[in-house]
């Protein structure tokens, strides 16, 4: 599967189940660690755990298997590792202390200069 219909298959999820503020950021210029990172809140551990639930469902169903989850016991913020998308799931409170969108903002990046 590419990597922007896995995009769009984890988008698809977490709206089937009312994820809030779903945001989709293009990485690929900035790691080589994934293409796209989204980013989702939950109201509740509960809605959380449920949203990271469907997306490895509704993934595995098309043949694409988590390279690997983290945080589903607390269920604060789970991430879900597909390789070419990673998707965070958070309660606000978490989303708004760490601020992922801030921290791989493109337009946030200090310009390199270059060293004679």
């Amino acid at each position: 599967m590419r990597s922007n219909e896995l995009k769009q298959l984890v988008v698809n999820a977490l709206d089937e189940l009312k994820g809030n503020d779903i945001v989709t950021l293009e990485v690929f210029e900035l790691t080589s660690v994934t293409d796209h990172m989204i980013i989702a809140c939950g109201t509740s551990n509960r809605h959380v755990k449920s949203l990271a639930d469907n997306v490895i469902e509704k993934c595995k169903k098309q043949g694409v298997r988590p390279l690997g989850t983290e945080g589903v016991e607390k269920a604060e913020w789970v991430l879900v590792d597909l390789g070419d998308v990673v998707a965070h799931i958070m309660l606000p409170a978490v989303r708004q202390f760490y601020d992922l969108e801030s921290l791989w903002d493109m337009k946030s990046m200090p310009e390199v200069s270059e060293q004679p």
